[in-house]
């Protein structure tokens, strides 16, 4: 049964960053599905929230620096966005603490793959003080998940694709934002 999810991103230490509500899809050996059908509303910080154009999943694994977005159909170039972050932290069963590591490994609709915002991550291992152990947590995690991505290694597999169908399916998400 699903029922409402809010993922909450900061910015080192503890700065609110991106906040959306999904839905709890399920889980699976990768960890928990959540779901955002079109017109699920993102907020960055204290901007003004805004409506999707498309739908998309987010895998939470246990105990990984990252969190992934898989992408339906809609107003983007990207089927693959991963986040490299803390560890994902649960507050109960319907919010979830992510620590935003500043990179990013996206896969393009065309296949092509990169790791994006390195300066911006040195720059904030600099001017945020990132403690030894985040700055190499975030180095190794980013280098693996271009391994696992350039492999099409599980979950980067077409493992989010039944996910996919079922959110696209879904009606809308009440946001509370």
């Amino acid at each position: 049964m699903t029922h409402p999810v809010t993922v909450q991103y900061f910015k080192y230490p503890e700065t609110p960053h991106w906040r959306h509500q999904m839905l709890h899809l399920g889980e699976d050996a990768h960890g928990v599905w959540l779901g955002a059908p079109i017109g699920a509303v993102v907020q960055r910080a204290s901007e003004p929230p805004k409506d999707l154009k498309r739908y998309f999943v987010q895998l939470i694994p246990p105990n990984k620096w990252w969190t992934a977005i898989f992408n339906g159909p809609g107003d983007h170039d990207m089927s693959v966005y991963v986040d490299v972050t803390t560890v994902a932290r649960w507050i109960g069963d319907g919010e979830v603490h992510l620590i935003d590591l500043d990179l990013d490994v996206i896969r393009r609709t065309d296949g092509s793959i990169h790791l994006d915002d390195e300066d911006e991550f040195s720059e904030h291992a600099v001017s945020l003080h990132y403690p030894a152990r985040l700055v190499d947590g975030a180095r190794n995690a980013a280098a693996r998940l271009m391994v696992d991505i350039e492999r099409s290694a599980p979950p980067f597999d077409g493992t989010a694709q039944p996910w996919l169908n079922m959110v696209s399916v879904l009606g809308g998400v009440e946001h509370p934002m």
